[in-house]
């Protein structure tokens, strides 16, 4: 009887944390690409995604190893957000979104020409 408590608990306890990690999964932003790849500073670029609105994602950056650069954003919605590249170096960059009050930097590369 008591090894059947138990494991009905170990149960209860595993979907309960399987559940709560889909539920916050499905609301996480997350970026999938960047169209084009290449482009140049003013340029219009295409961040897409999952759950990229206002409420999700306050703010997007082209960063290297050591700065981000805030881009300035034109167009925003749940799959994609448009912003202008930033004036930046010649070179590769990743793109960074801010979620509440952390910048993330997504494995999502841009290569910014002069």
């Amino acid at each position: 009887m008591r090894l059947r408590l138990s494991m009905g608990l170990v149960a209860l306890v595993l979907a309960t944390a399987l559940l709560a990690t889909a539920v916050w999964a499905q609301g996480s932003p997350r970026v999938t690409g960047v169209d084009p790849a290449t482009a140049k500073v003013g340029g219009n670029i295409t961040v897409k995604g999952e759950n990229l609105t206002k409420e999700n994602v306050a703010a997007v950056f082209v960063s290297n190893s050591s700065d981000d650069f805030p881009a300035i954003i034109v167009e925003q919605a749940g799959t994609k957000i448009v912003v202008k590249v930033p004036k930046v170096k010649a070179g590769d960059y990743n793109i960074s979104i801010q979620v509440k009050a952390d910048i993330l930097i997504q494995p999502i590369r841009l290569t910014v020409q002069e």
